[in-house]
């Protein structure tokens, strides 16, 4: 069986963003971070997931996020790293990632060759404008095969969510409304610290529609790296994960 580039990221698409980003918000990653001494669990998300980029400016977290009202960015980055470093929250958050897959890929037998393919994509890929894939793809890798592979499947999410930023300011769309137009809506621009009014600009949805277009476009020659085979094993791979976790 062989597929191609562009079928395998449209089909990679949903189950990646949700295997990736499961563990994100999830009670398991941000339980124990009161004990560590965060004043709630989004400060913790805010400085862990950021925090790859170094001790910088809230406003760099801003960028790298993107979907984000600046407004909670940095009054979450102020509050998160004024428990640690930024680089300390990101190796914590990194831990709890492995961690997270360490315990759900456990009886995966695909999880050495869905790290081995997931690590040939993510180290092919040209991060010129994509910060926040950068730095996670830059952090040390477990050495276990579960845990490895999951956090190789983060790091895809992150590639593609940056990839969506450059897809979202290229068609001239901001990503307050590129949210607005999106399924969630208002609702979701809410959750994602947006105020009223919340009314996107007329033309946000095709807008929207060539950003998901130049998203796929991006996002199709990272696979480009495997042959036809290899796409297709891995997309075979990630779906029989997702159902392992209930989630197909």
């Amino acid at each position: 069986m062989t597929i191609s580039a562009l079928d395998a990221a449209r089909s990679l698409t949903d189950p990646i963003g949700a295997l990736g980003g499961m563990w994100l918000l999830h009670p398991d990653t941000l339980g124990p971070c009161r004990e560590a001494g965060y004043p709630n669990g989004y400060a913790y998300y805010m400085t862990g997931r950021g925090g790859v980029l170094g001790d910088v400016d809230a406003d760099v977290v801003v960028s790298a996020f993107a979907f984000f009202a600046p407004s909670l960015v940095g009054k979450m980055w102020t509050a998160g790293t004024a428990v640690e470093s930024a680089r300390a929250s990101a190796a914590r958050y990194r831990d709890a990632c492995a961690a997270f897959g360490r315990s759900r890929l456990a009886g995966f037998d695909g999880a050495e060759r869905l790290a081995d393919l997931a690590g040939v994509v993510v180290n092919g890929v040209d991060s010129s404008g994509l910060a926040l894939f950068a730095g996670w793809r830059a952090e040390p890798l477990p050495v276990d095969a579960p845990a490895r592979a999951y956090q190789l499947l983060h790091v895809l999410r992150e590639l593609r969510g940056s990839q969506h930023i450059v897809g979202v300011v290229a068609s001239g769309l901001s990503p307050r409304d590129a949210i607005l137009a999106g399924p969630g809506g208002a609702a979701q621009a809410e959750k994602f610290g947006w105020t009223a009014p919340l009314t996107p600009v007329p033309d946000a949805t095709q807008r929207r529609a060539k950003a998901e277009a130049i998203t796929d476009e991006l996002n199709a020659a990272v696979f480009e790296v495997l042959d036809g085979n290899d796409r297709a094993e891995l997309v075979s791979l990630v779906f029989g994960l997702a159902k392992h976790l209930g989630l197909a």
